[in-house]
């Protein structure tokens, strides 16, 4: 006698059974990947070299794409802008780059789109199958700011939309709303395989890019060596701040993924703390031991308030160096009690300021673990070698 077949009912039980086990699965894949205590993963992720080579990171550091966009003089410095990233890339053939934030110059960018000016500034390390990750600074979602001269006798703006040597999309929308701070990290990362970045926990919004990497040994692929965090240091379209939420995440996240404090930590974000300026040289005057640096053409501008955060980071052992922007004229790093504080180079030929534009370079070592620094120039030469780590 043949068995009996399955009833109807019990197939549909059986299948019932099958979608709520994939949801169940693609539920908590999903609650993984946004877990609070995980960095950030992907297919091909950070790694040391088998070889022992040290992990070496360029950053980029106030670009300002699309500054003045409607003039000759805009486009031309984007042009040299790219010449600089270039010229680093293959004198330094980093592993990893960092964009410092102030990508673009959103409030001199009169159309609806500014990750086309986003793009753009990424293409150069894109090209060069470099990964990287950003981390937003005051400038990059600012609201478009009209130029004076724009205006004629009648008070009627004298508007081309769009413009001749302004990229656009779409045929009539002339809104200058600007691209907010969301809108550009998401088309990044949905349209860049090599990009590392992600939007930060929405509980921690407008602050948007606040987010951990690992970089991990080269022995293990599941065995972290350092942890890079990025935080929004705000501007543009609220205070230029890290607030108590950022620092509490921080808090959060380093004790859950690095409970011994035993793992590297290296910080990056766009405007510099207050204790920026409690260990600046001189303003103007040459830079003295044991702070080191070409450039300290000006004072430090930081942060507007300081809510805990610098508190957090001295208190972690773990925690080596922060890195910033912001200050086109300063590219000093000073020591700070258990840490370091270093500002980057200004790379991009938009913003103010007329000195010669470079890179600042990291260079990390796992074994021992130690991190060295030192300036890159467009022009090949490199200077203000520092160690880092005792």
């Amino acid at each position: 006698m043949g068995r009996a077949h399955p009833s109807i009912a019990f197939l549909l039980l059986l299948l019932f059974f099958c979608l709520f086990l994939v949801s169940t699965l693609v539920t908590l894949s999903d609650s993984r990947r946004q877990d609070p205590f995980l960095p950030l993963q992907n297919a091909n992720p950070l790694r040391f070299s088998a070889d022992g080579s040290p992990f070496k990171i360029a950053l980029f550091a106030d670009l300002h794409y699309g500054e003045n966009a409607w003039t000759d003089w805009g486009p031309a410095q984007d042009d040299n802008s790219d010449r600089v990233m270039s010229a680093v890339l293959d004198a330094e053939d980093p592993d990893f780059v960092i964009y410092l934030g102030d990508v673009i110059t959103a409030n001199n960018l009169p159309i609806p789109n500014a990750s086309l000016y986003w793009d753009r500034a990424l293409s150069l390390t894109r090209n060069k199958g470099k990964p990287w990750s950003t981390v937003l600074g005051n400038h990059d979602d600012a609201l478009f700011e009209w130029p004076s001269e724009w205006f004629s006798a009648t008070g009627i703006p004298q508007v081309n939309c769009p413009s001749a040597n302004v990229p656009f999309s779409g045929d009539t929308d002339c809104s200058f709303k600007g691209t907010t701070r969301i809108e550009l990290i998401s088309t990044e990362i949905n349209n860049n395989v090599l990009s590392r970045t992600t939007s930060g926990p929405k509980t921690l919004w407008p602050s948007v890019s606040n987010y951990v990497l690992q970089v991990s040994s080269c022995n293990d692929p599941m065995l972290p060596a350092v942890f890079f965090y990025f935080l929004d240091s705000g501007g543009g379209s609220y205070p230029e701040i890290v607030s108590k939420a950022q620092a509490e995440w921080f808090q959060r996240q380093s004790k859950g993924i690095n409970p011994n404090a035993s793992i590297p930590e290296v910080i990056f974000w766009h405007i510099p703390s207050k204790a920026y300026k409690k260990v600046a040289p001189v303003p103007t005057m040459q830079i003295h031991t044991p702070c080191v640096g070409s450039i300290n053409k000006e004072k430090v501008a930081p942060q507007e308030a300081e809510w805990g955060i610098m508190d957090i980071l001295v208190s972690r052992a773990s925690v080596k160096a922060v890195f910033a922007g912001h200050n086109h004229g300063l590219d000093w790093c000073c020591p700070h009690k258990s840490l370091w504080l270093c500002f980057a180079r200004h790379t991009g030929y938009g913003g103010y300021g007329n000195w010669p534009r470079g890179s600042r370079i990291i260079s990390i070592d796992e074994q021992p673990f130690s991190i060295t620094s030192w300036i890159r120039m467009e022009d090949g030469t490199e200077h203000s070698h520092v160690v880092l780590t005792p």
